[in-house]
């Protein structure tokens, strides 16, 4: 599942397509544009613009404006398991030296068309398309995102201190709890709390408040390090989240059990 850092590059690829005119739109695919009917999204956009891309958490979202200025529906774009969004340079610029991702995917021989689920195109020849072979992504018109708490590159400490010593759940489960605070997903937690050397079980209202402050910057800087490096796939442990292996940094056991319903890792001797 695409976590809080995948989500960001995939706005920022997004970001190529503001202030491009929308001349067409496919959202035939009913699943993946539920609820809307086929035309319903594209009956919204045709002929504005997408104006602003942004994000909370793993949510991502598009501000629009009518052909004629004024403000438009807001269009939620959701990655689901593995989908990717593309966007296409204008007719006649090199894609390759572009920015806004692989204009290859989703057209190569290999991809069966209907693994593109939604595709806008531009009055400069350009496309942006969602590519999704799971079809578990969602592309819909007013996305909820109201339910979400502050996000996890942004929350202040003052908003961190008061999440995590209200909690009396695990360290691990408050971190994934996407109302408490949004973006952190499973690999992210094992890095940032392996970093951190916290028990993913221990309590999290028990954390004092010099280790609480430590753990939002371990959070911030791991957020950071991994949109810099295209993923949480990039983190120090997540090469070691598998049996018989040993903490990189200290050389004990690393231990595998479950933790807020998730799978979870740590080091055997200094996360206890």
């Amino acid at each position: 599942m695409p976590e809080l850092p995948e989500v960001e590059n995939a706005r920022q690829v997004v970001e190529k397509a503001l202030h491009r005119t929308i001349t067409e739109i496919d959202d035939h695919d009913q699943y993946e544009c539920r609820p809307h009917k086929p035309g319903e999204i594209a009956d919204a956009l045709v002929g504005g613009r997408l104006t602003k891309a942004l994000r909370r958490g793993k949510a991502m979202w598009c501000e629009t404006e009518t052909a004629d200025g004024d403000e438009g529906p807001t269009l939620g774009i959701h990655l689901g398991m593995g989908g990717r969004v593309i966007v296409t340079a204008p007719e006649g610029e090199e894609s390759s030296n572009y920015g806004g991702g692989n204009a290859k995917v989703g057209v190569r021989k290999s991809d069966k068309p209907e693994w593109t689920r939604f595709s806008m195109s531009f009055d400069d020849g350009g496309q942006m398309r969602l590519f999704d072979k799971r079809r578990l992504g969602r592309v819909r018109l007013e996305p909820d995102i109201d339910a979400l708490g502050p996000d996890a590159a942004e929350i202040t400490r003052d908003e961190f201190r008061d999440m995590i010593s209200r909690s009396a759940a695990p360290l691990k489960a408050r971190l994934l709890d996407q109302h408490a605070i949004a973006g952190i997903g499973n690999l992210l937690a094992d890095e940032v709390l392996w970093q951190s050397s916290i028990s993913p079980s221990r309590r999290a209202k028990t954390l004092s408040t010099e280790e609480v402050d430590e753990l939002r910057r371990v959070l911030r800087r791991c957020t950071r390090a991994a949109i810099r490096k295209g993923g949480v796939h990039t983190g120090e442990i997540i090469p070691y989240r598998n049996a018989d292996s040993s903490c990189p940094r200290c050389g004990a056991p690393m231990k595998r059990g479950t933790v807020g319903g998730r799978t979870t890792w740590w080091c055997s001797k200094e996360q206890v």
